[in-house]
């Protein structure tokens, strides 16, 4: 099978146009290094080619880590006798940055006897402002074909498809030849001439965008703005989830009304309504926020938003020891360590990075996402203000994101200035990409492959949980009886250990199963409940929570332990590799568990002294 390399520069449009050629909807950001890992498919017109995407990267000199995989990869595929040519995207609205990167593709793939077709992406930015460009002019200068397309609107792919069926492959020209000794200060210097005479004229462009950058980089408006735009970011969790919370629990509902008394076998009926509708279900009643969280984190990336907050967080974040690039993975970290940890290769300074690699486990991530909801929905009022834009439980949600994301900078903190470091520091360097209106398709496409991942990765770990879980509840006695079954018998061997946070044997043990992965435990506490409330009709688990006594002290301790705790085993792994160090992954995982476990004794007490 032929192979076809795509390449380009961060904010180019690249994933954008892969996900059209290919339909594998690779995930769309505008902001350097969020595309960290090789990909590849057939594309959809032509399945016997296959398209291998690298991260974007700004030159064949790489400095971050996804720039690192980008050349590495590039420099292997340029070896490999099934790669027949070489797609180059460029931005037409920045074409000298472009151009120096795409003189390195052509002359590195002339020395390898590949042909280079370079692809001028953003053609429909300059088209809604009547702004012209010779491409023709620049083709014939580089001697190499240069096509006119648009990754946002589709056009000009079909004619990209038809150029690859017709298999249009043309031998190295003299020019193309002639750059294999051509040193990369020439070709700088040749992109900038090229960009002056080809390029599109005037400063248009530039000019709506410093507009937009007056208001969102200015020192006061800028930082109200950021604030603003955090706060609506967790408020949406709430609002604009809910009416899809309620329909999945309604129809969990009916579909257990409708099920479970049709099954004739006792043990079978009780495990159906324990595990898999208590259990299970009470972990699917969260997937909806998951969906609003990511497309919200989505928008702000597709818009070039995201590297403006970025710029915004360096000054403060400087002060923790970390860089504005920092902000990206730490954010990231909010939908999912994994990614948050992946982004972090964007990171040039090793120093930074390994801060970061600190930082990114406290991060709210999207597996607590369903413990928060779930204690806050208990705990805090439904009260709202402002017409209903303004909640408790909103702010009580924010409070805790803010909560760890400040407990992450105060430990990169401590640890910048008590630890001497071998690492050579690199200064902050980021590119401002042009604000663009998101692409809406692609961002409702990730929210939901983002949330049907969520649920297909925990939803294993989980079954595997809950069935273990009914099994220990549910014998030796029938589930007549919680407290005397194996599995009460195991949580009284830990319940002293949870005591000291007012919580009795079940929390510990849901507790000790979130390990496994943060969202389990909600489906743990929903199949104990579920055998002790067998001969009910499902109900709702917060008002099981808020029915079993357990006080706002010790949902509150709760709610500081999973902020702070260390993360699931997976994020352990992939925390390991990134790092190269076992022992950092280790050392983090056992200092933030007593972190936590200490910060939750005390505000446990604390909430027992002020009468709460």
């Amino acid at each position: 099978m032929s192979k076809i390399v795509l390449i380009g520069s961060p904010n180019s449009g690249k994933s954008l146009l892969f996900n059209r050629l290919t339909g594998l909807h690779q995930k769309v950001a505008n902001f350097p290094g969020i595309t960290v890992d090789v990909s590849s498919g057939s594309l959809q017109s032509l399945p016997e080619i296959t398209l291998v995407d690298f991260p974007g990267t700004y030159s064949l000199q790489p400095i971050s880590g996804d720039e690192q995989v980008a050349v590495k990869f590039f420099t292997q595929a340029l070896d490999d006798p099934n790669v027949t040519q070489v797609l180059c995207l460029i931005d037409v609205t920045r074409l000298e940055k472009s151009l120096y990167f795409t003189l390195q593709v052509i002359r590195e793939s002339a020395r390898h006897g590949k042909h280079v077709t370079v692809l001028a992406n953003m053609m429909d930015v300059l088209e809604k402002h009547h702004i012209q460009v010779d491409l023709a002019g620049l083709s014939a200068q580089i001697k190499a074909p240069v096509l006119p397309v648009s990754a946002r609107t589709g056009s000009g792919i079909d004619a990209l498809l038809a150029r690859l069926k017709a298999n249009q492959l043309q031998p190295r020209s003299k020019a193309a030849a002639a750059l294999t000794d051509t040193p990369d200060e020439l070709l700088r210097g040749t992109a900038l001439q090229l960009a002056r005479r080809f390029g599109p004229k005037g400063d248009i462009l530039i000019k709506s965008q410093a507009r937009l950058d007056d208001f969102f980089l200015h020192t006061t408006l800028g930082g109200l703005a950021f604030f603003g735009i955090m706060y609506l970011l967790f408020q949406s969790i709430f609002t604009w989830a809910a009416p899809a919370m309620d329909a999945v629990e309604a129809l969990l509902g009916a579909l257990s009304n409708i099920v479970v008394p049709a099954i004739p076998n006792q043990m079978a009926r009780d495990f159906t309504a324990d595990a898999i509708f208590s259990g299970i279900g009470a972990f699917l009643v969260f997937v909806p926020q998951i969906f609003v969280l990511t497309f919200i984190i989505g928008i702000l990336e597709d818009s070039g938003y995201m590297a403006r907050a970025a710029l915004i967080c360096h000054k403060p974040l400087r002060l923790f020891g970390l860089t504005g690039k920092s902000f990206i993975p730490m954010l990231s970290g909010v939908a999912c360590a994994i990614p948050g940890i992946y982004a972090a290769r964007s990171i040039d300074s090793p120093k930074k990075r390994l801060l970061t690699y600190m930082a990114i486990p406290l991060m709210p991530c999207s597996a607590r996402l369903p413990v928060y909801t779930l204690l806050i929905a208990a705990f805090i009022p439904q009260t709202t203000a402002l017409g209903g834009l303004v909640g408790m439980q909103g702010l009580a949600m924010f409070l805790i994101y803010f909560f760890g994301m400040a407990c992450g900078l105060l430990v990169t903190g401590l640890v910048s200035r008590f630890r001497e470091d071998h690492f050579t520091d690199l200064p902050f360097v980021l590119e401002m990409p042009p604000y663009r209106m998101p692409a809406w398709q692609p961002l409702l496409r990730n929210a939901w492959n983002r949330s049907k991942h969520f649920v297909t990765k925990a939803g294993k770990i989980i079954f595997g949980v809950t069935v273990i879980i009914w099994v220990l509840g549910y014998f030796p006695n029938g589930g007549a009886d919680l407290n005397a079954s194996w599995l009460g018998h195991l949580g009284h061997v830990v319940e002293p250990i949870f005591a000291p946070l007012g919580l009795d044997w079940r929390y510990g043990v849901a507790v000790l199963t979130s390990f496994l992965a943060r969202e389990v435990f909600v489906g743990t506490l929903g199949t104990m409940f579920g055998i002790e409330g067998a001969e009910e009709n499902m109900v709702p688990l917060v008002a099981q929570i808020q029915a079993s006594g357990l006080s706002v002290g010790s949902g509150l301790a709760l709610l500081v332990f999973f902020a702070i705790a260390l993360m699931c085993v997976s994020t352990l792994a992939i925390l390991s590799r990134e790092a190269q160090s076992t022992k950092l992954a280790v050392n983090l995982f056992a200092a933030y568990g007593v972190l936590a476990y200490g910060l939750a004794i005390l505000v446990y007490n604390l909430a027992g002294l002020v009468g709460v």
